[in-house]
């Protein structure tokens, strides 16, 4: 039994009991290569906002960061190997559940005003609990009977997708304990990296497609209206990465901004946008720890690989086929850089960042993660008819993703992993700058 903040747990942490008191949480992570079962025993308690089952086995797997916060005590039981466990009672959860009562609060009258709810956008740094916040925020929303929307603006650790991508999903349930929030029909658009700075131009043109999308649903749909929305943002705080912000608060018409732990940028944003928004400077929680180069990448191959396979204890069977070059065509978003006196007259470089570059494949296209558009060609019948068919290709959303296994040049085919089997639903692929080797 432990009780004391930041004591660890034994090396084989088989069957030890945590003792919680009121207002406290059970930190721990998962020991490379294991699986932790972590069992709710008496009281009640919750998991990033989302309620315990008493008696019910929960397993995590390997870097598994979690957090179980009683409000009222409880026990907990956790059975594997553990990299650190502790109790602490140095916690914000009580702020942010003043938080969440507030908005609350926006949206109760709202609803006696016949207005929209609150539009929310959480930023800060990297590593600082932009993601948590968001869950725990959606889950205590949807368990007081509403339903907002998640936007999830961060390319590198998306929540809802693929990396590389920008998306919204309307929450109707609390994130699952062990899988998060139910990921079915979320739009999705491709942006094809994992650093909005590769182009920002598009990244800012997608923000505001997804905002344009979020106001016309919110006209239809009065519970998405009054529910309101979550925006996750990415760690990219300095220069472009904090115009990025503003624009993306401009585009939402947020209403509120919480800064999570850093009180420069608080007073930015307190300085850059309208009175009338409202900033909060809420502290990181202590469970946050810094995640390396090598950790990102792991979690972006993982999320990949779930997509293609499915969770754990929901396996998917994913088809493999060939595609003939002639059946598709392949595009980059955004022309090299090129010198001003080479570009047409009138045209900056900006406006190369949403150019559209045919791709031809080769052998370097194998292991890249592609996505399947729906829009159709600009310009070309053969591929969909153009905006008239399906819109322009960079303001469309993605139906799905495929991969790459392998090119076959002289038979002019490349094999593809897809979710579903042949045909491909659309002809217009986006290349990702992620590559993803099925080592299965």
């Amino acid at each position: 039994m432990m009780t004391a903040e930041g004591e660890r747990g034994s090396d084989e942490s088989t069957g030890v009991r945590f003792e919680l008191e009121r207002e406290t949480e059970l930190r721990f992570e998962v020991e490379s290569g294991e699986r932790v079962q972590m069992e709710l025993l008496s009281g009640l308690a919750e998991v990033f906002g989302s309620e315990l089952n008493r008696n019910k086995k929960y397993s995590f797997g390997p870097g598994s960061k979690i957090a179980v916060f009683t409000w009222q005590g409880c026990t907990v039981s956790l059975t594997g190997k553990t990299e650190v466990a502790y109790v602490s009672r140095d916690t914000p959860m009580l702020l942010y559940l003043n938080t969440h009562a507030a908005l609350e609060q926006m949206r109760q009258q709202a609803e006696r005003d016949n207005e929209r709810g609150p539009r929310v956008m959480v930023v800060g740094p990297t590593d600082v609990g932009k993601s948590t916040l968001c869950r725990l925020l959606l889950s205590w929303a949807v368990r007081v009977g509403r339903r907002p929307t998640l936007v999830e603006l961060d390319v590198g650790q998306s929540g809802v997708s693929v990396p590389g991508t920008v998306s919204a999903l309307c929450i109707e349930r609390p994130a699952d304990i062990e899988e998060g929030f139910s990921v079915q029909a979320p739009l999705v658009y491709h942006f094809g990296s994992t650093t909005p700075g590769t182009n920002i131009k598009l990244y800012n043109k997608l923000t505001s497609c997804l905002a344009e999308v979020f106001s016309q649903r919110c006209e239809v749909n009065r519970r998405a209206s009054v529910g309101g929305c979550v925006i996750n943002t990415c760690g990219w705080v300095k220069g472009a990465g904090y115009q990025a912000l503003v624009h993306c608060a401009s585009a939402f018409e947020v209403d509120v901004v919480l800064v999570l732990d850093q009180e420069r940028l608080y007073n930015e944003l307190k300085r850059d946008l309208p009175h009338f928004v409202k900033v909060v400077l809420l502290p990181k929680s202590g469970g946050v720890v810094e995640r390396s180069k090598e950790c990102r990448r792991e979690a972006r191959d993982e999320k990949i690989r779930e997509y293609f396979y499915g969770f754990r204890g929901v396996s998917f069977f994913p088809h493999a086929f060939d595609v003939r070059f002639s059946d598709v065509r392949i595009y980059k978003i955004g022309a090299p850089s090129i010198p001003d006196s080479c570009l047409p007259l009138g045209m900056s470089q900006d406006d190369t960042q949403l150019k559209l570059v045919p791709v031809t494949p080769g052998r370097d296209l194998a292991h890249h993660v592609l996505s399947v558009s729906c829009g159709g060609e600009e310009g070309g019948a053969e591929a969909g008819g153009g905006k008239a068919a399906g819109g322009g290709i960079l303001d469309s959303p993605v139906c799905g993703f495929i991969v790459v296994t392998a090119v076959d040049t002289q038979n002019q085919v490349m094999t593809v992993l897809s979710p579903a089997p042949r045909p491909l639903p659309r002809h217009v692929l986006l290349i990702m700058d992620i590559r993803f080797i099925d080592l299965k």
